[in-house]
């Protein structure tokens, strides 16, 4: 009989690609992992992984197996479901992830909501990149969380994860103002063109977020794809912050709907690009259902604001 845990190692190795990640993330040695598959290898009565130097990839066989893996753990997420509809009455932990901008705009009211109508549950955010995320619910650190594509940078589909729809946002090139005064708009602040806007401060310093996050690669690709790379002065993942460097005459920003915020003054411009930050709610395959997950999605859903468009979510 296979072993589920030893399954869900095996797993986490097609995804992560080294023992040391999938010891690192789940918080074994790696002699540990190496053993455990040894000895799911023996259960499977053929070879799961080809070693080659340092490294180890999944055998035809393997790769079949993380396939069937990945419907096992998808009923037993769906049979934990199930049983905490049956237990009735929401307790316990509910590990939530969220990038810094819903932290600030949708979370706080959602887990008002959300402590009003089941008292009994505790939920812990801890800030996450959106990159980060499918690696965290995957491996359990996470029961669900918020995650964001943009136009240029779309979600690649994760195997083992589901998601909804939650809203969409405007995005913004900010320039200081008076940098601002050539750059193609129409009265209502709408972009005619979005490439026109964005090649007008191809010659300015840029600030970004930093390396490795969506919002960097947005920012990049969106520049590219008007000819031009941009040249970057300041990294910094902080809308607030970019905003208030822009208005020091710092740079030019793309910045989304949620992370304009307040009102940002004289100092710093905005025109509006014809492209979109769109988030979604995102949990382990076969968790939908999950009380727990099902109520805090309601109490997101709840708590977006108005003037965010909100797609329409598959039942």
């Amino acid at each position: 009989m296979l072993d589920v845990r030893r399954l869900r190692l095996l797993r986490e190795l097609a995804r992560r690609g080294t023992i040391a990640a999938v010891a690192e993330a789940l918080a074994f040695s790696p002699s540990a992992v190496s053993q455990q598959l040894a000895v799911l290898e023996r259960e499977a009565g053929l070879p799961l992984l080809e070693r080659t130097g340092r490294r180890v990839r999944l055998t035809p066989a393997g790769q079949n197996l993380v396939r069937h893996a990945e419907a096992v753990l998808e009923r037993l997420e769906q049979a934990d479901a199930d049983l905490a509809e049956a237990r009735g009455g929401l307790a316990g932990a509910l590990r939530i992830g969220a990038f810094p901008t819903a932290i600030r705009a949708i979370v706080p009211a959602a887990l008002v909501a959300l402590a009003r109508r089941h008292p009994g549950l505790e939920p812990m955010v801890s800030e996450t990149d959106p990159a980060a995320v499918a690696h965290a619910l995957r491996a359990g650190d996470l029961d669900v969380a918020l995650i964001h594509e943009y136009d240029f940078v779309p979600a690649p589909p994760e195997p083992g994860l589901a998601t909804r729809p939650l809203y969409r946002e405007s995005m913004y090139l900010a320039a200081p103002a008076e940098s601002a005064a050539g750059a193609a708009a129409v009265p209502g602040g709408r972009a005619p063109d979005q490439g026109a806007v964005l090649r007008a401060h191809a010659d300015a310093p840029w600030i970004t977020a930093t390396h490795g996050t969506l919002c960097h690669a947005m920012a990049l690709r969106a520049c590219q794809a008007a000819g031009f790379t941009p040249r970057i002065r300041h990294r910094v993942d902080e809308f607030p912050t970019v905003l208030a460097l822009v208005a020091a005459g710092q740079g030019v920003a793309v910045v989304p709907q949620l992370g304009v915020g307040e009102p940002v003054g004289p100092a710093v411009s905005l025109t509006r690009l014809l492209m979109e930050r769109r988030t979604q709610v995102a949990f382990r395959s076969g968790a939908a259902a999950h009380p727990a997950v099902a109520a805090f999605a309601a109490a997101l859903r709840a708590a977006v604001p108005p003037e965010l468009a909100t797609p329409a979510s598959p039942a």
